[in-house]
């Protein structure tokens, strides 16, 4: 997509805008805010990923728990009982408790093999997700009549994608037919994610690369064993490193749109004040602030 002029962002009859950034920036709560407005559609790409791409394996996880229970077993293999995830745009526990986390069985924790099988299928699912956005954008309208649309994507985009290379076949599709969007945080905003993240650690979608690295280090610094690892503790060692290995990941996926803060977010009101903020974001764009 070629940047639109602010004034023709505000006259364009279809608004068409990808929302990225950490979780916990706004994604969510300008999507829903859109929504409420009444002519935009909201699609989630974590929802799309728990409900179409992993939803087998959340409700399989399920059952393999419930079978440890003699009870539930029973009724488990006399189909007398259904479970399925109550997945929904706000509440993704299902999908992160799938992805669980690394180390110590005992602790709650996945075998590390097993927990980078669960990450090989989420980054699959994240793609096919994102790359189901554009036939979305067409549904919205043909189906439901929508001609606006908001994209709520989930904060790990920037891992399953190479935002340096102008070629990345999933940027390329998103940024042709979605304004790319960044949600930036602040120091401060940073702080409070970790404190938040510390008081109510949740399990992550890492890259490949970075997760080997994490893990190697954690393993030499703890002098530690893999079944021995806290899961918690690892992922709050994790979290705040991943902060710093998504920022310039995030910049780089910004040249291809435009930037606003985490406080101009948090102020928006309405569907009209967003088509103000965004138009004030390409206005400094456009003159190179």
């Amino acid at each position: 997509m070629t940047l639109p002029t602010p004034s023709e962002w505000r006259s364009a009859s279809r608004k068409r805008v990808l929302l990225f950034g950490m979780s916990g920036l706004g994604k969510t709560h300008v999507s829903s805010l859109l929504r409420g407005a009444g002519d935009w559609f909201h699609y989630s790409v974590d929802y799309r990923i728990g409900t179409r791409y992993m939803g087998e394996h959340i409700a399989d996880n399920f059952k393999r728990e419930a079978m440890k229970v003699p009870f539930l077993r029973d009724l488990l293999l006399s189909d007398s009982v259904y479970i399925a995830s109550n997945i929904t745009f706000e509440n993704l526990a299902p999908l992160s408790t799938y992805l669980g986390k690394p180390g110590d069985p005992v602790k709650g924790g996945l075998p590390i093999a097993e927990y980078r099988e669960r990450q090989v299928q989420h980054t699959r699912a994240e793609v096919s997700a994102l790359l189901d956005t554009t036939p979305f954008i067409r549904r919205a309208e043909e189906l439901y009549g929508y001609s606006n649309f908001v994209c709520d994507s989930g904060g790990s985009i920037c891992e399953v994608v190479d935002p340096e290379s102008p070629d990345d076949p999933v940027l390329e599709e998103l940024s042709r037919n979605l304004l790319m969007v960044w949600i930036k945080g602040s120091e401060a905003h940073t702080a409070e994610l970790v404190r938040r993240f510390d008081r109510a650690p949740k399990p992550m979608c890492y890259q490949p690369q970075f997760l080997e690295a994490c893990w190697t280090r954690y393993l030499a610094e703890k002098d530690v064993t893999e079944d021995r690892v806290d899961p918690n503790d690892f992922i709050r060692w994790t979290y705040a490193r991943a902060l710093a290995h998504r920022q310039p990941r995030y910049e780089a996926m910004a040249r291809r749109g435009v930037t606003v803060t985490a406080e101009q977010v948090a102020d928006l009101r309405d569907a009209d004040s967003f088509v103000d903020l965004i138009a004030e974001a390409l206005e400094k764009r456009a003159a190179g602030a």
